[in-house]
């Protein structure tokens, strides 16, 4: 059985050594919270984005056009946007989760 070994974060091609040392003053509760905060955002990121795609979407298509289509098209919308945060979204949630982290490391964890 292999024994696990922590991923060295990475900037560009380079270690972030700023977020390896910051990540050493931030607890794990602290730092998996953060995370979630990161991915939360990058949801909403996504949920902006892909409302706008869908805004001249009209009648026929995968949702019809009955009175109940703009409160199923949110809903599926808002899934879509989690389902693709929580997948690795778009790289947002890694630059908001260093940032926080930094910030966290500097006031003391």
């Amino acid at each position: 059985m292999a024994a696990s070994v922590a991923k060295t974060p990475m900037i560009g091609n380079r270690p972030d050594i700023a977020l390896m040392n910051a990540l050493t003053k931030v607890s794990p509760q602290g730092q998996a919270k953060a995370k979630a905060n990161a991915q939360d955002f990058e949801a909403v990121f996504l949920n902006s984005m892909f409302q706008q795609m869908f805004s001249g979407v009209q009648g026929d298509g995968p949702m019809g056009s009955t009175t109940g289509t703009g409160a199923w098209r949110s809903m599926l919308v808002d899934e879509h946007s989690k389902s693709f945060a929580k997948a690795g979204g778009v790289g947002v949630s890694d630059d908001v989760y260093r940032t926080l982290i930094l910030q966290q490391a500097a006031r003391g964890g």
